[in-house]
């Protein structure tokens, strides 16, 4: 095309451009093939005229606009029409746009910031709170009348001066190690504790050391969203205007440390018996672990807890060294600083301060008062405690035991005594006696868990016994009258760890002996092994049913337990035993009635009791332990004047002595403790009282009857209500005559001995139950040989004397002018049979006679209950 032909420009002006579709330029090479100058408007696709792009290539109109020449521009869709926006499809219309979004973002910006200044605005640094100088709290008697105060607050404000570097440091280690370098607030730490608040997750702290003092000085220790808030802005305002070190020292004033002390100077004083100024090291570290937990932390009131104590200590100096206040070698030097006794004040004195500190423990124990909240005091705490229960217990006590201590003997310096009392019916503590004097002994003898239990765990393992159907070794249930060998060191059957052989008390041996005897008796090697019979993780489960807590020290997986190696609590044991009292219904016990502050009703946890065991096994349990009070190791009991149920128990070296009983309606258990007053080392009790022994049926049954006797005065005795086992009420067998056996004159027979003493018992073992079943003794009218045969060499097989057949043994004493054909004889001439059970004879010669054992021959249904002639016996 010549130029003259080129169409000219455009001329710019306000004329409309007219419609026209770009020509195709594709033929001279200015649009790469495939790039079609024809364009899809924003309004659809191009017009018939327009030459559409390729197929999927919406935006064909850049091309054209490539070929357009300079100065020129696309048509528009259309006059006045704006192009549509695209409608969103699939999951992308549930996502909203990033203008909204950035919208939201802005709009909560704007809320937090305007919050922020209107919260600042708002609040403002208010007075110091009543709790900077708490009230004292109050506890009553269940009948309103007073029982103790735990008067005003014990504190003693100190300049930061005064506080040692290492201490400050050690209480920085603990609580807040950037508290000089972070800001007043931790907003992560904030919102994790409001979340866990609201939802139910348990309060949680995190606050920096300026929001624990804002928290303690000026608004309370209520775990509220509210205060949170408040917190925040008081504390930002705070930093603000006072110094870290001022924040610092009004912290360590007012921070809690246990033992009604309120600051570090009242803490060093309560603890340490010194000023601030002389702290060490350890010892301000040891503080500074107590901020965490003060109750707990404490190694003297709960020596139980020191593996926790230590740990926390430990935590607080390795932090020190981490933050380079404190040196490795001068860490390593560092060793533990035991505290010192506690120093109540004397308006605590006697039982008040034991009974102040255990309700003070229920209530924080259950959750039901925070332990800074309740040592701001205010409150008015009725207990369940009666008066004159109480007073009875400490009566009976000054008589049996404190009136007779002597200076004159050693072992009467380590005496201690806690008993308690629970209503079966309820779950009630009626009362408590926690030591000699609280403001002498700080530790509570009824709540202490360091001492053994001893026998009177027992019980527990035969009511598990009975819960779970129990059977011995040889599948014989086991009732109160199931025979078992208690023999002395005797080897627990069925056990496969390492081989146990108990020694019953003084070493006596019993032989064949029912479960009812040897609770009375108290035999250690028929319990092990039920316990193994039963299985000890039952027998542990039953007693935490009971009442015992779960994490009860020293209850093993193993045959020991039946001896009592627990060491539970006066306390725990008399809830143990109430369950019993109340036909195997438990419920937690309480110590509380009510707590009103401020006109407002604390709610208290509810004590709603279930059927821990079946009243078959509580019931058959009590029936026994009748036994022991009427004619057992608990006979001291009798004195009550009352239907009785209880066992005595001796722990390891005599260190403690135990009685726990109960009445139909009252549940008490009374333990006698050696413990040496300077060093509080676990100590023998023998000498004490004039006692060579010490054991539960001395002085704590007498305490028991004495106390239950004045406590139930002026109510009708009950009898107990009992529901038993099957097979519970069956007696042992009365002894049957033998045969009639011929003789001659001069001639004793020895017969062949009864069900408990030798009977044939089995195939495999030639004697009826254990070591020392089939024991026989012959008379001894002066002879040499008293013909006792015993336990391990009667031919049993379970100490691996059966010979591939059971062996009977006869055993005679030569007398005056006798013969004796005693010793072991096999075979059919002496009316045993190889192979088969074999009864044991023994004979004892009369003067001008002879013994011939009596036999059984095959077949024989003799039983061999007969009675024997008695004569002399060695002990």
């Amino acid at each position: 095309m010549s130029d003259d032909e080129q169409p000219e420009p455009p001329h710019p002006g306000p004329k409309e451009p007219r419609e026209w579709a770009p020509r195709d330029l594709g033929a001279s090479g200015s649009t790469p093939p495939g790039r079609g100058a024809a364009a899809e408007g924003p309004d659809g696709p191009a017009g018939p005229s327009e030459t559409a792009g390729p197929p999927g290539r919406p935006d064909a109109a850049a091309g054209a606009s490539a070929g357009t020449p300079a100065g020129t521009s696309a048509a528009p869709a259309g006059p006045g029409k704006r192009p549509k926006r695209p409608k969103r499809t699939g999951w992308r219309r549930f996502v909203p746009r990033w203008r909204v979004v950035l919208g939201i973002v802005l709009l909560f910006a704007l809320l937090l910031i305007g919050g922020f200044v209107a919260g600042y605005t708002l609040v403002s640094i208010p007075a110091a709170n009543a709790g900077a100088t708490a009230q004292s709290n109050v506890f009553l008697y269940a009948d309103g009348t007073p029982l103790a105060s735990d008067g005003e607050v014990n504190r003693e404000n100190v300049q930061l001066a005064q506080v040692p570097l290492t201490v400050q440091h050690a209480v920085l280690a603990a609580e807040d190690r950037d508290f000089y370098s972070e800001r007043a607030v931790d907003p992560k730490a904030m919102v994790r504790a409001a979340w866990n608040t609201l939802t139910g997750k348990g309060t949680q702290g995190g606050s920096t050391i300026t929001q624990q003092y804002v928290k303690n000085y000026y608004l309370g220790q209520e775990q509220t969203v509210t205060r949170k808030v408040k917190e925040f802005f008081i504390a930002i305002k705070l930093n603000r205007e006072e110094t870290k070190e001022d924040i610092l020292a009004g912290y360590l004033n007012t921070s809690y440390f246990g033992r009604n002390a309120y600051g570090i100077q009242a803490a060093s004083q309560a603890y340490y018996s010194k000023d601030v100024e002389k702290l060490t090291t350890g010892e301000g570290a040891y503080l500074a672990s107590l901020l965490n937990s003060p109750s707990a932390y404490d190694v003297i009131a709960h020596p139980q807890n020191k593996p926790r104590a230590l740990a926390r200590w430990n935590y607080v100096l390795d932090g020190m060294v981490k933050k380079k206040w404190l040196g490795a070698p001068e860490r390593a030097a560092t060793t533990f600083p035991v505290p010192g006794k506690v120093k109540p004040r004397a308006g605590l004195a006697g039982q008040r301060g034991y009974v102040v500190e255990a309700v003070k423990d229920y209530l924080t124990g259950n959750k039901i008062i925070d332990e800074n909240t309740l040592a701001t005091g205010g409150y008015r705490i009725t207990t369940t405690l009666q008066k004159a229960k109480q007073d009875a217990f400490v009566k009976a006590v000054d008589d049996t035991v404190n009136s007779k201590l002597s200076a004159d003997r050693k072992a009467d310096r380590n005496v201690r005594v806690g008993g308690a009392s629970i209503d079966p019916a309820s779950g009630k503590v009626l009362a408590m006696y926690g030591g000699i004097d609280y403001t002498k002994q700080y530790v509570n003898n009824a709540t202490r868990r360091d001492f053994q239990v001893g026998s009177t765990f027992k019980p527990f393992v035969f009511t598990s016994a009975v819960v779970n159907g129990s059977t011995t070794q040889d599948g014989r249930p086991i009732t109160p009258n199931t025979v078992y060998d208690g023999t002395n060191k005797r080897y627990v059957q069925g056990w496969k760890g390492t081989p146990y052989n108990p020694a019953n008390e003084d070493d006596t041996s019993y032989g064949p002996i029912t479960v009812r005897t040897a609770t009375d008796k108290s035999v250690n090697a028929v319990y092990a092994q039920m316990a193994v019979d039963v299985g000890p993780a039952k027998v542990r489960q039953t007693a935490v049913d009971l009442g015992l807590p779960a994490d009860t020290p020293d209850m093993p997986n193993g045959p020991s337990i039946a001896l009592g190696t627990a060491t539970a609590s006066v306390l725990d044991m008399t809830q143990a035993y109430a369950t019993l009292a109340g036909h195997g219904r438990h419920g937690t016990y309480t110590m509380v009635e009510s707590v009103i502050k401020d006109g407002e009703k604390t709610e208290l946890p509810s004590q709603d009791a279930e059927q821990a065991v079946t009243r078959e096994a509580a019931d058959t349990t009590t029936s026994m332990l009748q036994s022991v009070v009427d004619g057992g190791t608990g006979t001291a009991a009798q004195a009550s004047g009352r239907p009785s149920a209880g066992k005595t128990g001796t722990a390891e070296q005599d260190k403690a002595a135990w009685f726990a009983g109960y009445t139909p309606d009252l549940a008490t258990v009374v333990a006698l403790m050696g413990a040496d007053p300077d060093t509080a080392v676990q100590q023998p009790l023998y000498g004490a009282l004039g006692f060579p022994r010490m054991n539960g049926g001395g002085p704590p049954a007498q305490i028991w009857a004495q106390y239950t006797k004045g406590a139930l005065r002026g109510s009708e005795p009950k009898d107990f209500d009992l529901e038993l086992q099957d097979g519970a009420t069956i007696p042992v067998e009365p002894p049957a005559p033998n045969p009639p056996q011929p003789s001659t004159p001069g001639t004793d027979q020895g017969p062949t001995q009864g069900q408990d003493q030798g009977q044939t018992g089995g195939r495999n073992q030639g004697q009826t139950q254990g070591q020392n079943q089939g024991q026989t003794q012959g008379q001894n009218q002066g002879g040499r040989n008293q013909g006792q045969t015993q336990g391990q060499n009667q031919g049993q097989t379970a100490q691996g004397q059966n010979q591939g057949q059971d062996q009977g043994q006869t055993q005679g004493g030569a007398d005056n002018g006798g013969t004796n054909t005693g010793g072991q004889t096999q075979g059919q001439t002496q009316g045993q049979i190889q192979g088969q059970d074999q009864g044991q004879t023994q004979g004892g010669t009369e003067t001008g006679g002879t013994n011939t054992g009596d036999t059984e021959g095959p077949g024989a249904t003799t039983t061999g209950l007969a009675a024997r002639p008695r004569g002399s016996r060695s002990p």
